[in-house]
């Protein structure tokens, strides 16, 4: 993107909502670069994290809302640990998630947005993952249901894979922690509705 069209595109009600949603202070990171050194799924981004931080502050939401690097960040919390200036990073990618769902912002990363809504099902659903049944909808919601067949029959060989998925002995309160976060995010949105 070119420099020079970053003042045309600044929205500073981007940056509020951003700030609003992750309750951290964008302008405090100084891209130091702690937060790209040691992400270990920076290779894969196609902005780095300290990048997102300043396209972030700067208030390019839309170059931000529709790149890879918010739904590949894998919440890891490396960043966060390292930052100086104590901006939870993690926090803010996953409230960059929910802002680019709020506004449809994942065509371009819906296989990625597919793999999360099913892999946080599998949890609210059975309490921890099942991977079996999250290789196979993630393969039919994706439109490639044979895709990595083959390595079926090891991996269940290996113990790896259950045909069937168990529950955890609290899966009740896992739901009550899904139907908490619902209603939050139903009360947070709603302001965002009124016109």
């Amino acid at each position: 993107m070119n420099v020079l069209n970053y003042t045309k595109l600044r929205d500073e009600k981007f940056i509020e909502e951003v700030e609003k949603e992750s309750g951290q202070h964008l302008r405090d990171c100084y891209q130091c670069g702690k937060c790209t050194a040691g992400c270990p799924v920076a290779y894969a981004m196609d902005y780095t994290p300290n990048q997102i931080m300043h396209l972030s502050k700067i208030g390019i939401g839309e170059e931000v809302l529709r790149s890879r690097t918010i739904w590949i960040c894998a919440s890891c919390n490396t960043c966060t640990t390292r930052c100086p200036k104590n901006i939870d990073i993690a926090r803010v990618m996953d409230s960059l998630r929910i802002i680019a769902r709020r506004k449809g912002y994942t065509a371009n990363s819906r296989n990625v947005a597919a793999f999360n809504r099913i892999f946080l099902d599998m949890i609210r659903k059975y309490g921890k993952l099942y991977e079996l049944g999250l290789i196979l909808n993630f393969n039919l919601k994706t439109g490639q249901p044979f895709k990595d067949a083959s390595l079926g029959p090891k991996m269940l060989a290996l113990g790896k894979l259950t045909f069937f998925p168990s529950k955890v002995k609290n899966s009740g309160e896992i739901k009550k922690i899904f139907e908490t976060i619902e209603k939050l995010e139903v009360q947070t949105a709603e302001p965002n509705n009124v016109k």
